[in-house]
């Protein structure tokens, strides 16, 4: 079982199109596209996925927690870094549903569950930066660039992800004309979850997307990620055109 988030995953596609549908008002589509993705899963953490975003749509308290507990089965089931960073979220919502329902009693030991496994990552890598920067093993990665996706913003953090193929992603969509490079980097500080991408569309940090305030030192340079296709990169670039929502800098 690969469980790393792949946007290219049948089930994350098919969530991302319910998740389309619903913002466009469409919501019994958007609720068949979200059955569909949990009667395609083929392991746990493609249920996990699927069954989190049901849980969200359920107009019942009991229904909601009834799919939440699924979630958090299947991510248990698996237990590793990839799904780890979703527990807090996916107890937090549980105790909602507890205290929705009454049960003061379970959502008070939910909710303490939820704050057990908040803090900062412990994710061990090894982490990557994309870029298109020539760049020489012992050097630093330090904040204050300029944002990739937002024109004129100083960037306050430097980022970073343990996931290769979103590091690739990040150097595809880098400014400059240089080659696209992917460096394998050690943070030299404390780290946090990038909050631009953790608890938005998906539960925790799935992609494995850290920002940090000291440098990254860069320990290799790295190849063989899976690189974007002409297609892709210009579903990309009018993705970012058209995204409206500002930046946590």
């Amino acid at each position: 079982m690969n469980s790393k988030f792949d946007p290219k995953n049948p089930v994350v596609q098919l969530c991302m199109a319910g998740m389309n549908m619903e913002e466009k008002g469409e919501v019994d589509e958007a609720i068949a596209l979200l059955q569909r993705a949990w009667h395609e899963a083929a392991d746990d953490y493609e249920r996990f996925i699927a069954a989190y975003h049901l849980a969200l749509r359920q107009g019942s308290a009991q229904d909601k927690l009834r799919w939440m507990k699924t979630s958090l089965e299947c991510a248990q089931n698996i237990d590793d870094v990839n799904v780890r960073s979703a527990y807090s979220t996916l107890y937090s919502n549980i105790a909602q549903c507890y205290e929705e329902l009454g049960d003061r009693s379970s959502a008070e030991k939910n909710y303490a569950l939820s704050n057990c496994h908040k803090g900062a990552p412990t994710d061990k890598g090894p982490f990557y930066h994309g870029t298109k920067a020539d760049l020489q093993v012992g050097d630093l990665l330090t904040p204050g660039g300029d944002s990739n996706y937002q024109p004129g913003l100083k960037m306050n953090h430097i980022y970073f992800t343990a996931n290769l193929n979103g590091a690739g992603l990040a150097a595809a969509l880098a400014k400059g004309d240089g080659k696209e490079r992917v460096y394998e980097v050690e943070p030299t500080g404390e780290f946090e979850n990038d909050p631009n991408v953790t608890d938005k569309k998906f539960p925790g940090n799935l992609t494995r997307s850290y920002r940090s305030l000291a440098p990254l030192r860069i320990i290799g340079e790295v190849t063989g990620w899976a690189k974007l296709t002409n297609t892709d990169r210009r579903e990309w670039q009018e993705k970012l055109a058209k995204n409206k929502g500002e930046i946590i800098n």
